[in-house]
């Protein structure tokens, strides 16, 4: 019998940074996270990848967030951070447990001179974001409730619908480009389910 294998949840998340310095003063400095391991290295791969720093810093539970620095190589222009799609999409949220941690985060963060850009409460999670040096989006905030078995299966009924919706589009050489389709076929799903049900 072939044992089942699962994740164990995030071991590490890693971007590319061209400001050295800052990056390290404000992960380990402003947001207090130990420095905690440093490759560097002459490339990797292929003959010219070029020469870099990897480091990782502490990110709590067990994970960390880490850095590859090259080495005499400017920032490529497709690399350079936009908002919307390319950059804040790609974020990394950090857990804290009550509203009094959440605002003395913020309060730190806005008294050392680093601006959120918003705060939201977005139904299972209360958040606000801000920038790293780099530009990448960071998030910190806390659970408002916990996760449970509907939330699961709205998840599959919602996914299930955007996945159809999306392929009966493709199909007419059509996007899907509106949350109101999902919502209907989602709607369809849910109708069809109950029809089942005994």
């Amino acid at each position: 019998m072939t044992e089942a294998v699962r994740l164990n949840g995030v071991h590490h998340t890693a971007r590319p940074t061209w400001k050295l310095r800052e990056t390290i003063e404000f992960y380990r400095d402003m947001l207090g996270l130990p420095l905690i391991h440093a490759v560097s290295a002459r490339g990797w791969g292929s003959a010219d990848h070029p020469d870099f720093l990897h480091f990782f810093f502490d990110s709590g539970a067990g994970s960390t967030i880490a850095f590859f620095y090259y080495l005499g190589h400017e920032q490529p222009d497709h690399l350079i951070h936009r908002p919307k799609f390319d950059s804040d999409a790609v974020h990394t949220a950090w857990r804290v447990e009550t509203a009094a941690e959440l605002a003395a985060w913020r309060g730190k963060l806005e008294g050392n001179g680093v601006q959120v850009l918003f705060q939201v409460a977005h139904e299972v999670v209360e958040s606000f974001y801000f920038r790293d040096p780099n530009g990448y989006f960071l998030e910190i905030g806390r659970p408002l409730r916990p996760l449970t078995e509907l939330d699961a299966r709205d998840a599959r009924l919602t996914l299930q619908a955007a996945v159809e919706e999306e392929d009966r589009r493709r199909a007419r050489s059509e996007e899907l480009g509106d949350i109101e389709s999902v919502w209907r076929a989602k709607g369809t799903l849910v109708a069809q389910a109950l029809v089942r049900a005994p």
